[in-house]
Order: C-alpha cells, then sequence, then structure tokens
C-alpha cells in the first residue's frame, strides 16, 4: 500500500520556486524508489528551500532537522534526560517511576510517528562528524529503532519523504550515499533564472531586469571571486533595485571600481570589493 500511495505523489515548480525538469524527475524518483533523496550544490541554489517547496508541492507538513558541527545522530531518534530524572527521585516525584516521562523525541521520531505522511529534511549533514551519517544508515534504511530504556519499537507509520542536504563541506561515506537518490542542483542559467525572477517580481521591467543579470553573471565569472553572489542575493538586490527606482542607464558601473549599484547585496566581503576596484585601476592604466 505505501508504494502505491508513493506513487501517487508527484512533485511540481510552485508559484514562488522553480525547479529544472532534472531536479522534477529526482525529487520523484526518490519518492518514487522510498529513497533519501541526497542534494548537492554550492550555498544559495535553494537546497533547503526545495524541502519546504516539496512539501507544498505534495500538500505535507515539514520536519526540520537542522545539523551542526555538535550534532549526534542520537539526537534525531531521542534522548534519555537521566539528569532530570535523578533530580526528580531526589525530590520525591512520582513521576520518575515511568521512564518515558523522561524521553525526549527527536526529529526522526516525531517524523516515523506521524499519523500523515512528512516531509523530514536533514539540512547541512555535512556539517557533523563523519560518523554521522553511517548512525543512521539502519534507521532510514529500515525506518525503525529501538528505545532501548523502555523497550520499545519505533516504526514509521508513514513513510517520509527525507531529502538530505550537502555542502559539499566533508566527503559522505559509500555506504551512506549507496541508499540515497543524488542530485547535484546547479546554479540557473540565464533563462531559468529570468523565470525565477518572474515568479518573485512579475511586474519588473525587461530593459532592467536584461541589465541586473548581465552584470550578475558577469561578476559571477569574475575569476578570483572568493564567494559567487546567489540567487537569493540577486533576489535581494533586484528588490533594493525597485526600491531604489533605478533605471537600466542608473545602473551603469562606476569606472573607478567596477561595482554595480547596490553591491552590498552581492558582495559579501572585502576581498571582492577589492578585487573589482584593482580590476578597475588594472583597466585604466591599459587605456
Amino acid at each position: 500500500m505505501d508504494r502505491i500511495l508513493e506513487r501517487e505523489l508527484e512533485f511540481h515548480s510552485t508559484e514562488s520556486y522553480i525547479a529544472p525538469p532534472d531536479l522534477t524527475v529526482a525529487v520523484n524518483a526518490a519518492v518514487t524508489l522510498q529513497r533519501p533523496l541526497l542534494v548537492k550544490g554550492e550555498p544559495g541554489t535553494g537546497k533547503t528551500e526545495l524541502a519546504r517547496q516539496v512539501a507544498t508541492s505534495l500538500g505535507l507538513q515539514m520536519i526540520e532537522w537542522n545539523i551542526k558541527s555538535t550534532t549526534r545522530a542520537q539526537q534525531g531518534l531521542y534522548e534519555y534526560d537521566a539528569v532530570s530524572r535523578l533530580r526528580d527521585s531526589q525530590l520525591g516525584d512520582p513521576k520518575v517511576e515511568d521512564i518515558g516521562n523522561y524521553i525526549r523525541r527527536g526529529k526522526l521520531w516525531q517524523a516515523f510517528d506521524s499519523d500523515q505522511r512528512v516531509v523530514l529534511l536533514i539540512d547541512e549533514i555535512d556539517k557533523a562528524d563523519i560518523e554521522f551519517p553511517n548512525d543512521l544508515l539502519q534507521e532510514l534504511d529500515r525506518m525503525e529503532f529501538h528505545v532501548y530504556e523502555t523497550g520499545e519499537l519505533v516504526r514509521t507509520k508513514k513513510r517520509p519523504v527525507v531529502i538530505i542536504t550537502s555542502n559539499n563541506e566533508k566527503e559522505l561515506p559509500d555506504a551512506f550515499l549507496r541508499r540515497c537518490f543524488f542530485h547535484y542542483i546547479r546554479f540557473p542559467d540565464a533563462d531559468t533564472m529570468r523565470q525565477i525572477v518572474a515568479a518573485h517580481f512579475p511586474n519588473l521591467k525587461p530593459a532592467l531586469l536584461t541589465e541586473a543579470l548581465t552584470q550578475f553573471y558577469d561578476i559571477r565569472d569574475t575569476p578570483g571571486l572568493k564567494k559567487k553572489p546567489s540567487t537569493s542575493e540577486v533576489l535581494d538586490w533586484l528588490k533594493l533595485l525597485l526600491a531604489e527606482d533605478l533605471s537600466p542607464e542608473d545602473m551603469k558601473r562606476d569606472d573607478r571600481s567596477l561595482l554595480p549599484k547596490l553591491h552590498g547585496a552581492l558582495l559579501k566581503n572585502e576581498q571582492d570589493v577589492h578585487l573589482f576596484e584593482r580590476l578597475a585601476f588594472a583597466a585604466r592604466r591599459q587605456r
């Protein structure tokens, strides 16, 4: 029955999220295979937002587990608060008789125990220790785990749609990769970016959009750039351009620095700002 239901779930682009065809195929393939979808891509390509939009498109609740360098796999299952139980026992609290009162459910337990299918996002898995993915192999594969303190077996009621994101900061174990359907989100090309912008700014004048995207991709293609601006940053930039009511002529870059207008929305460190200033200086010397 679960497999039949999974096939009825089909992801499409939403009003605010334009998914390229290959990404749509990847999401639906992972759902059909009942495998976690492992999504990689440079920061700002919409990996985290993908999970939210998958939940919206499929009409499902989303449970989000944000991974940090200190996160342990066990925390996704449950945690036993032995300290609180000891304190309560010293105070004579009768609830200490039931150890279940001190079991704190993690995000995986919440997803497994839901009566309705959910989207489970495990965000930025590569931030954690290298053993973290291996510690979740059995739970994500079998969709069940034991609570050793109570002897309880937690088994998924409705298999969740699992989306795992990675910024590629660490290599993930082969055994973990074998259990996932993998997709790398490429940075949107100009045509796709136009569709993304149109979803957020439908009334943007074509001439302004053309000038803005020309400058944006020129900046991204500049050799030596430390941090390339992302999709979210170009949307912020366009919002500022509209707020300032700038025309394509107003957006002409200063020959002294080659920096775009309101460049703070696009360039996020002083090295990249100085890079454009040096390029402008070199260009003036060659004249």
